[in-house]
């Protein structure tokens, strides 16, 4: 997307059709609901500046366990800046839902409330309950247990009244000594890790919450640490890493897709600059997008991490994420 044209409207309207969505089942009155929420959605959206379309594409993070001056810092960018969504990391779930319900009372436009909770609520927030790690579930027989357990993260979810969980990982981990995937991936099988995050997102997403498979286009092979610094995979990437996303279109999926900050000097374009796949037009528009016919939307992964921090700076990043 470039400028503020009619795609980019669809994608900010589609996003605030999200935020009306409690479920995806489909019921008797789903077309006439969904009639509904567009109206609500092209009101809203017409009433917003070009500033304000632009921040709702944007996520910020978010702690419950940091004091009252960064929970006001917060709500600040809140009501000032009109930004799409919050990501909550540490803290406890009472605290969590409070501020949930603060931030969203501030908010003009309702809040996309996410969560990076791969193994459940318990991943981030003390007293909470956590769920083996993918490693432990590639192990698993029967892939209905999974199907359970992503209804049950999702009902974890809906209780804090978040909306999104960044996960299912659909990396491959073909890279046994990976400093960062290892434990967090299905397995070094294709076939198993694209039928295990199949099993995870539909139970998840079937329970009512949206969903977002990462490290597209594959993190496994990597030998370094994205949230560290710079990432090469050039000689590590195999395209095999694709199959688990091929696999998850196939079913239909349309959530999300994390783009991870991971160089491959096939796949960086821009001359000498070395962008890595989360701002990179041949990964996203020409793989992710044209090849492998991803119609769902597209986030990065955060950009605080070391491997955009340390190379790129914030307006650029995110001129250039908006772009590919």
């Amino acid at each position: 997307m470039r400028g503020y044209n009619t795609p980019f409207k669809y994608f900010v309207i589609f996003i605030l059709i999200l935020l009306t969505n409690s479920t995806f089942a489909q019921k008797a009155d789903f077309i006439q609901s969904l009639s509904k929420q567009n109206r609500w959605v092209d009101s809203v959206y017409d009433n917003l500046s070009k500033k304000e379309r632009v921040a709702q594409l944007l996520f910020v993070r978010a702690h419950t366990n940091k004091g009252k001056a960064y929970e006001d810092s917060v709500e600040m960018v809140i009501k000032k800046q009109h930004i799409g969504g919050l990501v909550f990391f540490q803290g406890g779930p009472g605290r969590q839902a409070a501020l949930t319900n603060r931030y969203q009372k501030a908010a003009e436009v309702p809040l996309l409330i996410a969560m990076d909770g791969e193994w459940g609520v318990g991943m981030r927030l003390d007293s909470c309950l956590s769920y083996p790690y993918q490693m432990t579930l590639g192990a698993i027989q029967d892939n209905n247990l999974i199907y359970k357990m992503g209804q049950f993260i999702a009902a974890d979810f809906k209780r804090l009244g978040m909306h999104m969980n960044f996960s299912p990982v659909m990396d491959i981990n073909n890279n046994p000594n990976n400093p960062v995937i290892n434990y967090r991936s299905f397995g070094d099988n294709k076939y198993n890790v694209a039928k295990k995050g199949v099993a995870y997102f539909k139970g998840m997403q079937d329970a009512g919450i949206l969903t977002s498979a990462k490290h597209f286009p594959g993190h496994g092979s990597s030998t370094a640490d994205s949230h560290e610094g710079f990432v090469d995979i050039s000689k590590t990437w195999d395209p095999v890493e694709l199959e688990p996303y091929k696999a998850l279109f196939a079913q239909g999926y349309e959530d999300f897709v994390m783009v991870g900050h991971l160089f491959h000097s096939g796949y960086a374009g821009d001359g000498d600059l070395k962008l890595p796949a989360s701002l990179s037009p041949e990964w996203i528009t020409d793989v992710l997008r044209n090849e492998l016919a991803f119609k769902g939307v597209v986030i990065s992964d955060d950009l605080e991490m070391g491997a955009i921090r340390e190379h790129f700076g914030l307006k650029d990043t995110v001129v250039r994420a908006v772009r590919a």
